[in-house]
């Protein structure tokens, strides 16, 4: 069938109708009466062919022809508003999903995403925090801020800078550490990395680590939650808690750091940078480079 012989109008009166079952309520949605929504589904019915829904006394039911029209319109209407809104002013803004491990998010972006945007009006960026796993496909990422050694599997990434490790207590318990070995004693909060606790030891100068018996976590944010409430010594990128450390919320016991890997700006391989992608990943990259220059590694949040 030829697509350009459909009415608009009668295919929007016809999927308001379908999505609400009733004709006087997608009247008022389309604000037109329910008169005419009813005119508008009977012309797009002739044109078809076929009955798209059962008129009953009480209201109307859908038909199998009904049932298979509605998600292919409702998708398309859905499609072409998302697209529609992202012209404004006359100008067309580019949308870019961005996912972080929630670390990162708040200990580094967030208080800088508006320079980002100042300097890119252009771009509607959308943020989504993720663990370390994060599917970019299946999450509709168009690139993922992560931590690792950058060897993923059919990805580029781009290197942002290392994030040593090193443990963080609530002050209480800090108070009762006078040594690393002392740490064999509390329990010891971790990630799904089960070798980080025992390099951070080597890294401290004890050659026989203590088993790390405490909760694991997928996040270094909750981590950091358990350790503020006395759970235990936590092993975080310090850097990305600088506000809790100036808070006093959690303190470093001890400043021995080990570095186990780095926050990486990753994207598919399968798919070509965006212009967005592009600016997205040249700000970043600008930004740290410009905050290296004046001190040993970037500057966290707070």
């Amino acid at each position: 069938m030829d697509i350009s012989r459909l009415p608009l109008n009668a295919l929007r009166a016809f999927e308001a109708s379908a999505r609400l079952l009733s004709f006087t309520r997608a009247g008022l949605e389309l604000r037109v009466s329910q008169t005419a929504i009813s005119h508008q589904v009977r012309s797009l019915e002739q044109v078809l062919g076929v009955t798209l829904f059962e008129r009953q006394p009480r209201g109307v039911t859908l038909t199998d022809e009904g049932h298979a029209l509605l998600p292919v319109l409702s998708d398309a209407f859905r499609r072409m508003g998302a697209v529609l809104s992202r012209f404004e002013d006359g100008n067309f803004r580019e949308v870019l999903t961005v996912g972080a491990v929630g670390t990162f998010a708040t200990g580094w972006l967030l208080p800088r995403l508006q320079a980002f945007s100042s300097a890119n009006p252009q771009i509607d960026l959308r943020l989504k925090t993720n663990n370390n796993r994060a599917d970019l496909l299946a999450d509709g990422l168009d690139c993922f801020i992560r931590f690792g050694d950058g060897a993923w599997h059919g990805t580029e990434a781009v290197r942002l800078f290392d994030a040593p490790l090193s443990p963080v207590c609530a002050p209480e318990l800090a108070a009762t550490l006078s040594s690393p070995e002392d740490l064999a004693a509390v329990p010891l909060l971790r990630s799904y990395r089960m070798d980080e606790w025992a390099l951070w030891f080597r890294a401290a100068g004890l050659q026989a680590a203590p088993a790390a018996r405490g909760w694991m976590f997928d996040s270094s944010i909750t981590m950091v939650d358990a350790a503020v409430q006395g759970a235990g010594a936590a092993l975080v990128p310090v850097a990305m808690f600088s506000k809790a450390l100036a808070d006093r919320c959690i303190v470093r016991p001890f400043q021995a750091e080990v570095t186990t890997g780095a926050y990486w700006l990753s994207w598919l391989k399968s798919r070509g940078e965006t212009a967005a992608m592009g600016s997205f990943r040249m700000w970043i990259e600008k930004t740290i480079a410009e905050e290296l220059s004046g001190s040993d590694r970037p500057a966290a949040s707070g």
